[in-house]
């Protein structure tokens, strides 16, 4: 029996391959706390169909390269991905580059 599992598409890769994130939670056998992991797998997209959100079943194949044993049997649909942006550097006024300079040279 193929293992199949559910996931999102987080990133398209090389030609023909995408990553697939996968979720699974599971109870704390000591503590009962509900714990989230998630794991990517490098995943076949022969027809190049997945995109960057989709929300993908998997099936374990056969191996078609040194990382990639699965491919996407089906896509189910979008998901709305939460992307995080960097914070924003403050930019230095010129009265602090000044300073720092002016230490800097003393």
């Amino acid at each position: 029996m193929r293992k199949i599992k559910e996931g999102v598409v987080i990133k398209e890769g090389a030609e023909k391959t995408v990553v697939v994130q996968v979720e699974s939670v599971f109870s704390h056998k000591k503590y009962g706390k509900v714990v989230k992991t998630y794991k990517k797998f490098l995943v076949h997209d022969d027809k190049k169909e997945a995109t960057i959100g989709d929300l993908v079943e998997i099936m374990e194949t056969r191996p078609i390269s040194k990382r990639k044993f699965y491919r996407i049997v089906r896509i189910l649909g979008k998901v709305k991905l939460k992307i995080r942006e960097l914070p924003k550097k403050k930019e230095k006024t010129k009265e602090k580059e000044e300073k720092e300079n002016d230490s800097i040279r003393d």
